[in-house]
């Protein structure tokens, strides 16, 4: 097993930056050690903006059933469309 070498300290990005393009990781870390399955149990999944037309019936519809279920009306049309989804992916 080799020694490992001390990783020095940076003052910024761009120091760090181009002291790994010119050094082996290997000489600085074990990966044999390095976690197999990661957890990350705070990271939300990425999002985006879209934008959808509906009648003003459906959306007054929807903000009622929203109202009644106590969640903002994106949130239902999220989970409604999550169903739909997972429904249509698994017949």
């Amino acid at each position: 097993m080799k020694k490992l070498k001390k990783i020095p300290r940076f003052k910024n990005e761009d120091e760090e930056d181009k002291f790994w393009a010119t050094h082996d990781s290997t000489d600085y870390f074990d990966f044999s050690k390095a976690m197999v399955n990661p957890s990350f149990p705070n990271l939300k999944p990425s999002t985006r903006n879209i934008t959808m037309r509906v009648s003003e019936s459906m959306l007054r519809d929807l903000k009622m059933l929203a109202n009644k279920k106590d969640v903002p009306y994106q949130s239902l049309v999220k989970v409604f469309l999550d169903e739909k989804i997972r429904e249509e992916m698994n017949p």
